[in-house]
């Protein structure tokens, strides 16, 4: 089998996994017991959160731990703003962030989108306009789930601050694959998932900048200092924070061959003749690589890749049962006869060339017939 569907979910890191094994076998305790066999629980969380406080540029207290990124936007949107502010957002955000729009809207909160050129990049010249209209909560992702362009986030930041707004990304794809720094980027509060960067399914993290007000979003006990309630989940938050420690290490190594076996893919397919758009801009995320083929379907690609070993996505994993043009590609304006024949390859730091190889194979193979 060929995995090439990173930006769903990552392999997760060997290291990682041996690091959470003794809080799952050995030291299960209930970090919020004060006897002394949960010691070492509370010790190797306050160590996990200095550790992704650090890969970040943030201090170990403003980093909340949270069930995933999902969890993470949902409070970051639902209550990063007063009852009576504006929320200001993206086309083409991720679901967990959208439809938490649309539920603030059905209770009667005013939502304003601002689009995107055909690169996936936020229209500037839009959001001074669309800030002026109030205060409140401007959230814009760092990179696209779907085409891994990287938005402007500390001139968008910069512009929410000015207006009066606090800034929020959904860093999801970005964290672990690209430096990011919150005090240079003015970022108020960013979203992170542990499995998008070789960590554990089931958790994430909340970066909360100092002073910034935000009411617990689930009620209960009185972890994470009272602001998220919920026995911590010992030994995934170690295997996080191991996770992304490595991945930023070796993050320009890695970056590095992915340019490379980008750049092969996409030679090898153009070389091949095959008629495609690569979209997205080309300040993205390595190795998040969108195509779109000529008069063919997602769907059926996908499919027959699977079929030769190969696992790809149409698009984001989270939107698998909606075959229609997702609506990434129709804010970027991709032509219908393209759109249509969409499909995400996104190459890990595991894939080898051999493998970019194969997968230029199967899909020259299936588009000719």
């Amino acid at each position: 089998m060929i995995y090439a569907d990173n930006a769903a979910t990552t392999k997760l890191d060997i290291d990682a996994f041996e690091a959470m094994k003794p809080f799952l076998i050995e030291f299960y305790s209930n970090p919020s017991q004060p006897y002394s066999f949960s010691l070492d629980s509370r010790k190797a969380i306050k160590k996990a959160r200095q550790i992704i406080a650090c890969c970040i540029g943030a201090d170990p207290e403003e980093i909340v731990f949270t069930s995933c990124g999902t969890e993470s936007d949902n409070w970051a949107i639902k209550l990063g703003a007063g009852d009576n502010d504006c929320i200001v957002t993206s086309t083409i955000e991720h679901h967990a962030v959208l439809n938490s729009c649309k539920t603030l809207e059905r209770k009667g909160r005013k939502v304003t989108y601002i689009p995107v050129d055909q690169k996936g990049i936020i229209d500037i010249n839009c959001v001074d306009e669309c800030l002026q209209r109030g205060t409140g909560l401007f959230s814009v992702m760092f990179s696209n789930n779907e085409i891994g362009t990287i938005q402007p986030i500390r001139e968008l930041a910069r512009r929410a601050h000015k207006h009066g707004y606090l800034f929020h990304t959904d860093a999801v794809q970005a964290v672990g694959h690209v430096t990011i720094d919150v005090r240079q980027l003015e970022i108020d509060m960013l979203s992170a998932s542990a499995h998008k960067f070789n960590g554990p399914k089931g958790i994430g993290f909340l970066y909360i900048k100092k002073g910034v007000e935000l009411y617990s979003y689930i009620d209960g006990g009185s972890q994470e200092n009272g602001r998220r309630a919920g026995t911590e989940n010992v030994a995934s938050i170690v295997g996080m924070a191991t996770a992304l420690k490595k991945n930023c290490q070796n993050m320009v190594a890695t970056n590095n061959k992915l340019l490379y076996l980008t750049e092969r893919l996409l030679r090898g397919l153009t070389e091949a003749g095959v008629d495609f758009i690569r979209n997205g801009s080309e300040n993205g995320i390595p190795g998040n690589i969108s195509l779109s083929f000529y008069d063919c379907e997602g769907e059926t690609l996908l499919h027959r890749l699977d079929l030769m070993g190969i696992c790809v996505s149409t698009g984001s994993a989270c939107d698998n049962v909606n075959t229609q043009i997702s609506h990434v590609l129709q804010a970027i304006r991709v032509p219908e006869k393209f759109a249509k024949g969409t499909i995400r390859i996104s190459l890990g730091r595991d894939n080898t060339k051999e493998e970019v190889d194969q997968i230029i194979k199967c899909l020259v193979k299936i588009i000719r017939k």
